[in-house]
């Protein structure tokens, strides 16, 4: 499973770059809204246009996810040309982002324009990230519009779980990947046959494998180090991580335990052989 960093801080994405680890980055207009402010605060004056340049090239030839912000199949298809003309020949790896629906209020005129912009930018040769996936026919019928990648949002599906549920919650605590279950083993609640977010990327992957997509699923909103392991038990082909969750990916107790056992056993003709 491949990862890219969900992130548009010009300072996370170097620092996960240096890790060996990341083969991507994905943005949405909040992220950047997010960095763009952080370095404006700092005295920094830069323009958008230069700052997505250096996201850009920062990531080389791993695939970077710039996002559409109309809502009409005119106005994603435009910004989609637009983003991919402009910004692709810094790198070669620009991907545009469009909504499996831009609608703004349900049973909209325009809820399939995303589907539409998809086919006629797909079509084009520009590849395609389809984003705010929340059910596995939404990510089905972006991959036959020709999506390159559905991002199924999990983390956003849990959270709808124990909001319906009712009572606080830490989104960042994890949710069960089977879901929640009554003590006869059948779900306490579900979203349309959804049992939690790991289930919905499931759920697209064995759609996917069974006609044989040429997509990949690209599993979004992703909370804690435990979702992004259980995103890739169930064959997701790419996970999208906050930077504070891929820093956490190495951590455990133990090996902090062991490390402090090893250093405090290393004896005087040992350490002699790397002075040397």
């Amino acid at each position: 499973m491949k990862i890219f960093i969900d992130s548009a801080d010009i300072g996370q994405i170097q620092e996960a770059f240096s890790w060996g680890i990341v083969d991507g980055i994905t943005t949405n207009p909040s992220l950047i809204k997010k960095a763009y402010e952080k370095v404006k605060a700092s005295g920094e004056n830069i323009s958008m246009h230069d700052y997505l340049c250096q996201i850009l090239e920062t990531a080389g030839d791993a695939p970077v996810s710039l996002e559409v912000i109309g809502t009409s199949e005119r106005e994603m298809t435009s910004e989609g040309r637009y983003l991919y003309d402009t910004f692709n020949k810094v790198a070669s790896n620009v991907v545009v982002k469009i909504p499996i629906s831009p609608s703004l209020e349900a049973n909209s005129d325009h809820r399939y324009d995303g589907l539409k912009a998809i086919r006629t930018l797909s079509s084009a040769g520009i590849p395609i990230n389809c984003t705010l996936i929340f059910t596995a026919e939404q990510a089905w019928a972006a991959a036959k519009a020709g999506a390159a990648f559905v991002s199924p949002f999990a983390g956003r599906i849990d959270d709808l779980l124990r909001k319906n549920m009712g009572g606080a919650f830490d989104k960042t605590e994890y949710f069960p990947a089977e879901g929640l279950r009554n003590s006869d083993g059948a779900p306490r609640i579900d979203d349309n046959g959804v049992h939690s977010g790991v289930h919905l990327v499931e759920q697209c992957v064995d759609i996917f494998q069974t006609f044989d997509f040429d997509c990949e699923v690209l599993a979004a909103s992703l909370r804690n180090p435990r979702q992004v392991r259980e995103c890739a038990l169930v064959g997701a082909d790419v996970a999208t991580i906050p930077f504070a969750v891929i820093r956490d990916i190495v951590d455990h107790p133990k090996t902090v335990e062991g490390m402090n056992t090893f250093c405090a056993d290393v004896v005087p003709e040992y350490r002699a052989l790397f002075d040397s």
